[in-house]
């Protein structure tokens, strides 16, 4: 047998393997509120092939990829158990069991290592938590698609209803067409129908009911049968306590901004300052898209060399408030046409760190460049530190950051040599370090930082989302502190 005969023969075993996880990881979402994670990454609803690249990332780690062969006996574990509402890391469990030198099996070892998901510990299901969606544009309709990616048994969060203003005949249709196709995105993973006559969209079996208004005022939610709801406003017209405050109408209880908050609404970059908001707190902000993607890289560098000053530079994609062709505009320069031209313009991501980072003493100033592509931003982090390092060490760092600390969800890390911004479209990370573009000179370090700032941002506003609910539920095993 040839080396190219041995090689595909081994792909189809792994096929095989990978075929064999997609049953156990549907039930086990489907039945017991359990996300399926492999270095936190979700395997919920992938096809074969992307099981497999997804365990070929751990080539990160020691140059070698995590073979599925690895990871089924751990999974099959799982289904032994009584296992409540968590996330559970197979990539974590076999490097953990590597490194174990008890000599346990399998089946003893991941018993131990969920334990806190199991038994007198597990998390009791709830009846789930209402979301509304006030606005449907770009953000809008990728939150949409995440919450109905995540519904699972029900039992989390639940897309009720989504409102918007009134655009004429066909309107539903035609929102629903842009859920449906999304020209960076791709097309919807599921089915959509619409049922005009209610006036609601049905996508993978979740009835989403369109309410149409022009003012938050002019809306009960109770009479949509909306109770106790995360009210998500991804319009950015308020940002302010005083404008978001109109959200408060019967059947909302919270009210998360997808712009950066005003005056006293606390900004939030999930991973860093979530765990800081208040059981009573109503209102808040996720920060920009930006501010996700520097702060937590910020933070990894401040714990471990200290900061003590920064700029951040943004190189970002154009946006929807940008005039497609010269026309006027409120700001000088966003009137010229995005698609031709780069746009200097301002960031209030440098200024929004101190309020998800109040410990950071460091001065951060910002700025930032409009190009001429739709989804996909850079931002270049110039950093000096409090002591002298070395890349090799500042890599390493971030490596490790970005694969077993707590930020790993929101700081992706890629060797790849020729990676450009398309390559990271649809990525769920707030931020992934270019390591061939990385440099270090004795206190100065330079992290380049490529962000989806439409997707991963998403990602990150439905992790607060989520935790703000109550549905977030923990990871195990527990990343390092």
């Amino acid at each position: 047998m040839t080396v190219n005969d041995d090689s595909f023969s081994n792909w189809k075993t792994r096929e095989e393997i990978a075929e064999s996880m997609i049953p156990i990881i549907g039930k086990l979402h489907r039945e017991r509120d359990v996300t399926v994670l492999l270095h936190s990454r979700s395997l919920v609803n992938k096809s074969v092939v992307s099981i497999l690249k997804t365990h070929r990332f751990a080539r990160q780690i020691a140059g070698a990829e995590l073979s599925v062969v690895e990871t089924l006996p751990f999974l099959r574990a799982l289904t032994t158990l009584d296992l409540g509402p968590s996330q559970i890391d197979l990539a974590m469990l076999a490097e953990t069991y590597r490194a174990d030198e008890r000599g346990l099996s399998v089946e003893a070892f991941t018993a131990e290592a969920v334990a806190g998901a199991t038994g007198g510990n597990k998390i009791e299901r709830g009846a789930g938590r209402d979301v509304v969606l006030y606005g449907f544009g770009r953000i809008g309709r990728l939150v949409a698609r995440l919450l109905i990616e995540k519904a699972g048994s029900g039992n989390g969060l639940r897309l009720r209803a989504i409102v918007v203003r009134g655009g004429g005949e066909q309107d539903i249709v035609k929102r629903a067409s842009l859920l449906r196709r999304d020209s960076i995105h791709g097309q919807f993973q599921g089915t959509i129908t619409v049922d005009e006559e209610s006036g609601t969209i049905l996508a993978n079996g979740n009835a989403i009911k369109v309410i149409y208004a022009d003012d938050p005022s002019e809306i009960d939610y109770t009479a949509y049968g909306v109770r106790d709801a995360i009210l998500i406003d991804n319009t950015g017209k308020w940002r302010d306590r005083a404008g978001l405050s109109q959200h408060l109408r019967p059947g909302i209880d919270k009210v998360v901004l997808t712009a950066p908050g005003k005056g006293d609404v606390p900004n939030i970059v999930h991973g860093v300052n979530h765990d800081t908001v208040k059981p009573e707190e109503r209102i808040l902000s996720c920060a920009s898209c930006t501010t996700n993607a520097i702060v937590p890289p910020l933070k990894a560098m401040d714990d471990e060399y200290g900061v003590l000053r920064g700029h951040v530079e943004t190189v970002h994609s154009f946006t929807n408030d940008q005039n497609l062709l010269d026309n006027y505009h409120n700001s000088e320069r966003r009137g010229r046409s995005a698609p031709l031209n780069m746009v200097i313009t301002e960031t209030g991501a440098a200024s929004a760190v101190t309020k998800a980072l109040p410990d950071l003493k460091a001065r951060i100033t910002g700025s930032s460049i409009r190009v001429p592509v739709p989804d996909v931003s850079i931002a270049i982090l110039n950093l000096q530190l409090a002591r002298e390092t070395s890349r090799e060490e500042v890599l390493d760092h971030l490596r490790e950051v970005s694969l077993t600390s707590p930020l790993k969800r929101q700081i992706d890390f890629t060797t790849a040599p020729d990676a450009v911004s398309s390559d990271f479209i649809g990525s769920r990370h707030a931020s992934i370090v270019d390591a061939g573009a990385t440099k270090v000179e004795g206190d100065n370090a330079i992290l380049y930082l490529w962000y989806d700032n439409e997707f991963g941002y998403s990602c990150q506003v439905i992790r607060v989302v989520q935790h703000v609910s109550g549905v977030e539920y923990p990871t195990f095993p527990a990343p390092a502190v």
